[in-house]
């Protein structure tokens, strides 16, 4: 079978349709390996040699990437041959029980996988959070952080056993960390439920950490900040997390960021809002105005004839986006502003221009005021 051209097709070798899902291709891999399981013939080369294809196929269609190569160029297809097309990746059968065992539980692994050794655990992610201002979440910061997390005891040095005292061997797995059932040709392989997979049991256990080998401990550290990041993100700390309880890589610290508000402007994603007042004269005739920026002051024209909550866009002044280059944008959007207080040269003014307003009536006001007769007029009419 070096040959791909001699190379069954993978579906047939698993016994299911081209269309089968990513469970049925499970399926039918487990019941074809316990047909040709090793041990359940022993001695049987051409077996063994079924077996591996079994694994081979399964290998390429449980991958999205390598299935959707396959289906479209066959063996060929498997970066020339490849990891399943070459049918020289799995050497002999630990390979495939290192690869493949846990999926369904090591129910076919049986005493070899205790050969792989006991496999740790990575340690469990922590969390804090982390409180901005908007200037520090545009531009970014460090900022310093607390959280708790465990830490190997001091007086035990995380062994978890009394000082001069020291670790057996676990009686009822006899060191392996797991014990395995049979039943027939099945071989249940579990965690040992005496050391917890541990191997070994403490005789006397350390009464400062009762045992555990890690005491919880307040931790103080900086993270860095990226520009841009909004209330609800999350920042991590690599390897801040909590120990592993085996020997396995630290866990994570996770920082969620929290932006006040602040008092002039409102976030819209990577965009920024802006309420600014300004007053009629303004509005009416137009005027060059000044509006904050993150970047500090900046003039916005308006036209003559600005309207209430018109908006203007002030292009890149907006919010750094943390994921790619680039800036949103500054809507500013001006509201007229309605002084409560005239002095006596205002009010002679803005009564002056009433006088012409009702002189010289626009025709919007006229249609809105003859709709306004019509109105009361088809209500008298309504009423006789």
């Amino acid at each position: 079978m070096n040959n791909m051209a001699d190379k069954p097709d993978f579906y047939e070798v698993l016994g299911v349709q081209q269309t089968a899902s990513s469970e049925e291709i499970s399926t039918a891999y487990r019941r074809m390996a316990i047909k040709y399981h090793p041990d359940k013939n022993p001695g049987d080369e051409e077996a063994v040699e079924q077996f591996k294809l079994c694994a081979e196929a399964f290998e390429v269609l449980n991958d999205k990437n390598q299935r959707a190569r396959y289906d479209r160029y066959g063996h060929a297809g498997l970066n020339g041959g490849g990891s399943a097309g070459g049918g020289a990746h799995f050497n002999d059968v630990e390979d495939i029980f290192s690869a493949f065992g846990d999926i369904f539980g090591d129910i076919m692994g049986g005493g070899r996988g205790g050969r792989r050794g006991r496999r740790v655990a990575r340690g469990a992610d922590v969390r804090c959070e982390v409180a901005l201002d908007l200037m520090e979440a545009a531009r970014g910061t460090q900022k310093t952080v607390h959280f708790r997390r465990h830490e190997p005891c001091a007086d035990c040095q995380g062994s978890g056993a009394k000082a001069g005292s020291g670790k057996k061997v676990c009686d009822y797995c006899g060191g392996h960390g797991q014990v395995v059932q049979s039943s027939g040709i099945f071989r249940m392989q579990t965690t040992c439920p005496a050391c917890s997979g541990d191997g070994h049991m403490i005789e006397n256990p350390c009464t400062i950490c009762e045992g555990s080998g890690f005491m919880p401990k307040a931790i103080e550290t900086t993270v860095e900040i990226p520009p841009g990041v909004d209330t609800g993100m999350k920042v991590r700390i690599a390897g801040q997390g909590e120990p592993s309880p085996n020997g396995g890589p630290p866990g994570d610290c996770y920082c969620t960021i929290h932006v006040q508000n602040h008092p002039l402007f409102e976030r819209d994603g990577m965009h920024l809002i802006c309420r600014v007042p300004i007053t009629y004269s303004q509005a009416a005739l137009g005027a060059t105005i000044e509006v904050p920026t993150l970047d500090g002051r900046k003039e916005q024209t308006l036209p003559a004839g600005t309207q209430p909550g018109q908006v203007f866009r002030l292009r890149n002044q907006g919010m750094p986006d943390p994921r790619r280059t680039g800036r949103g944008d500054l809507l500013v959007q001006v509201n007229i502003e309605v002084p409560a207080q005239l002095n006596e040269a205002e009010e002679k003014l803005l009564r002056e221009l009433a006088d012409l307003e009702h002189a010289n009536v626009t025709p919007e006001r006229t249609s809105f005021f003859q709709k306004l007769k019509d109105y009361f007029v088809s209500e008298n009419e309504d009423k006789e």
